[in-house]
């Protein structure tokens, strides 16, 4: 049986530094299969899907490079971007399992960052919580993910990041980064203190970068800490992020415009702003705009070759700033129990801007800067009491969160035909006018009960969690937006599990997972994204969207090979769909009502072998997530029907293969990796797709020592080795029921950057 497992899983391919560890690993464990180079099994232990990413898969990558990007490798694992880094957050997706992103849980070190979508109202994206080069690893899971993680909306996956251990670092980090689209990255890391005592970490990254196409530019400035100071017995950790982000937008396309204009095709850059109020001009007089035309003497021809009012727009761009700050404290209680606390508090202020057309500036210009802007205030706190007793190793944990979160619509000036006045890479000040503005309030409290133990080579895993999240939207401007009062409450979401030793390297395991999703407080999704009249008319009838996910596989680890497969089926009920009525920059309420389930089912084959300096790892999924009902919109007299059941899922590609090859002999290394996607669908009928690509992307390097014995590392990486043209990100815009839809954006083409590493 072992042969056959190992034969089925050693297929195509490949990389050097990929290993894998269970989600509770200690860091020391981690730490030490660095060093030896040894690979940690998949998950071993655990009852569940679970694979851990080691901070040697990441600096593999491109420097800068979103850590996300590390585990799109991974079984049912679908990460995309419009970037080269998959940092650009408004195009960043990740789906699970054919979950979307705003169904998975993540963490930072047990700290919630909400769903880490672009208009987050309950956290931050991990690019702006961390860099990369600060983690010491991501575990993810590709079920709903472990009790203990603070989050109320993991229906899907979860993925878990840790910073690393001051112990692991070196003490003087530097490092340069420069390539394709004037590129350059800079990024210092400075370790202190004793590896028994006080220690910490403090780092700077700076990185601008111009877009791939068009006009503009990605730019950030991100400052991190760490201290672990032992207090007596007990251990007292602090982290603090700065994160200051700006990025100049890429224009969302659909397949007529890619066939039309190309993948090339972006916004009106600072360079076209006359294009721009020409364009604008024009579709006030043909009355596609809707506003009061201004120029008449412009005309009703679009000049080519554009052709819509939406082919591009002027400079639009995302913007955000955060702080991010943590305490923590892990103590014996004497006796077998082990406490751990952490409080944390997060400040974010953020803003989306689009020069629409839909809207004329006072001073005569026939465009208005439209913002969507973002205020958080969130605190909160997690802990623990743990507990052995015998056999068994009992668990109680709660977290409490306050979330104040206020969302607005403003549209701000252009000063005059001849100059805009305006720098969209800067926060605004000074609207002429205020559509709406809203005020949210989140309470979270949620416990869990877990216990483990042991019967011989058998562990059982028995456990569940709870939850009530109370939702509030109070007017501050009202504008035709929604309030009211919302709550989610559910104090029993039952976990199961089993791991099984089956001697020589092989295990079994297996579990059920329960759980709730809680509702969202944003004007842009969610329940409050709909009329004050839809959103009245279904409170009575809402339901929280839940899952039942079901997991059984093997695990093995023999020798230099370690892999995994697995199968699954979840049951997904009170699918909350939100349709968006208008192109994304009207920014319309949105149709929103339960309509019915999903079933998903999938087979994860993931496999490595390492002999000598040479690594070879591959990874398949194959997933079949189908809508179970047709659609009934019953807010239209008669109702309409839409024919969804039996559909595949959305942004949910049904294959994914995964392959890389990798070399690593202390001083040289080289690595190359090729990821396979079937097509996707961004219509709910299906009758809309992309079609499935593989990306390629390879690095080579190597390292040596200063006579004074100084570290040195040259590396060079190339992303897209193939020049592809292709779409990466689907569903920017949301996703229609059938027809095309600008919800498309293009990947990234080849880029070449060269890295060079000191270590003191």
């Amino acid at each position: 049986m072992r042969t056959f497992f190992q034969a089925l899983l050693v297929s195509a391919a490949f990389i050097p530094a990929a290993a894998y560890a269970q989600d509770t690993m200690p860091a020391s464990d981690a730490e030490a299969a660095d060093e030896t180079g040894e690979i940690v099994v998949f998950g071993q232990g655990q009852s569940r899907q679970v694979q851990t990413i080691r901070p040697a898969d990441i600096s593999i990558l491109t420097p800068g490079s979103s850590p996300l990007r590390a585990i799109e490798k991974l079984p049912s694992v679908n990460v995309q971007s419009a970037d080269p880094f998959g940092s650009y957050e408004w195009s960043t997706r990740v789906t699970i399992r054919g979950f979307n992103q705003n169904q998975l849980g993540f963490n930072l070190d047990g700290i919630p960052l909400g769903d880490m979508t672009y208009g987050n109202n309950n956290g931050l994206h991990i690019s702006r919580a961390t860099s990369s080069d600060n983690i010491g690893r991501t575990t993810v899971s590709q079920g709903s993910g472990s009790i203990t993680t603070q989050s109320t909306n993991n229906l899907g996956g979860t993925l878990e990041f840790f910073t690393a251990d001051p112990n692991t670092l070196p003490a003087l980090t530097l490092m340069g980064t420069y390539g394709s689209s004037e590129t350059a990255r800079g990024f210092a890391r400075v370790r202190f203190g004793k590896d028994d005592g006080v220690r910490g970490f403090a780092s700077v990254q700076l990185i601008s970068a111009n877009k791939w196409k068009g006009e503009g530019q990605q730019q950030q400035f991100m400052v991190n800490g760490k201290l672990v100071a032992p207090l007596g017995d007990a251990t007292v950790d602090a982290y603090y992020s700065y994160s200051d982000r700006a990025e100049d937008d890429y224009q969302d396309l659909s397949q007529e415009m890619i066939g039309r204009l190309g993948y090339d095709w972006d916004n009106f850059g600072k360079s076209k702003y006359l294009l721009a109020l020409q364009v604008a001009d024009i579709g006030a007089n043909r009355g596609d705009s809707g506003t009061t035309p201004l120029n008449p003497a412009a005309g009703t021809v679009y000049p080519a070759p554009i052709a819509s009012l939406d082919d591009a727009y002027y400079d639009a761009s995302g913007l955000r700033r955060d702080h991010l700050g943590s305490i923590g404290l892990t103590s014996p209680l004497g006796g077998n129990l082990t406490l751990r606390l952490k409080g944390y508090l997060h400040l974010n202020e953020g803003q989306g801007t689009w020069g629409t057309p839909y809207v004329n500036s006072p001073t005569g210009v026939p465009m208005a800067l439209r913002t969507t802007e973002y205020d958080i205030e969130r605190s909160g706190f997690f802990g623990s009491v743990e507990g052995r007793f015998g056999d068994h190793t009992i668990t109680v944990g709660g977290w409490y969160e306050n979330n104040d979160f206020t969302q607005a619509r403003r549209f701000y000036s252009y000063q005059s035909r001849t100059s805009p006045g305006i720098d969209h890479m800067q926060f605004q000040r000074g609207a002429f006018f205020t559509q709406w503005e809203i005020g949210f309030n989140t309470r979270t409290l949620q416990y869990y009960v877990q216990d483990e133990f042991a019967l011989g080579d058998l562990t059982i895993n028995l456990g569940w969690k709870g939850f009530q999240v109370d939702n509030k939207a109070r007017a501050i401007i009202l504008g035709g937006r929604t309030v009211g009062d919302l709550s989610v409450k559910d104090w029993f979401q039952p976990h199961a599990g089993f791991s099984y030793k089956l001697g020589d390297g092989l295990e079994a395991f297996g579990g059920f997972t329960q759980v709730t999703r809680a509702y969202v407080s944003s004007t842009t999704a969610g329940p409050f994204s709909s009329t004050q009249a839809g959103f009245d008319a279904i409170k009575p009838l809402l339901k929280p969207e839940s899952s039942n996910t079901y997991e059984l596989g093997l695990r093995l680890g023999s020798g230099g090979f370690h892999g995994v497969v697995a199968v699954y089926t979840v049951d997904f009920r009170n699918r909350l769909l939100t349709i968006p009525t208008s192109v994304g920059i009207v920014g319309a309420a949105n149709a929103l009502q339960n309509v019915g389930s999903v079933r998903a089912r999938g087979v994860e084959l993931t496999g490595e072998y390492r002999t000598g300096p040479l690594t070879l790892f591959a990874s398949y999924s194959y997933n079949d997530n189908t809508y179970r009902n047709d659609v009934v919109i019953t807010t239209t007299l008669p109702n309409t029907v839409i024919p969804t059941a039996g559909k595949t899922v959305v942004d949910s590609p049904k294959h994914l293969l995964h392959g890389e090859v990798g070399y690593d002999d202390g001083n040289v290394f080289a690595h190359v990796g090729a990821g396979y996607m079937s097509k996707r669908y961004f219509t709910y009928t299906n009758d809309r797709w992309v079609d499935g690509r593989t990306i390629v992307d390879a690095s080579v390097g190597f390292r040596f020592k200063l006579p004074q014995g100084q570290k040195v590392e040259l590396q060079m990486n190339v992303t897209n080795l193939f020049d592809l043209d292709y779409v990466s990100t689907i569903g920017s815009n949301g996703f229609g029921n059938s027809g095309d839809n600008q919800t498309l954006l293009a990947g990234a083409p080849r880029q070449i950057f060269a890295t060079m590493r000191f270590e003191f």
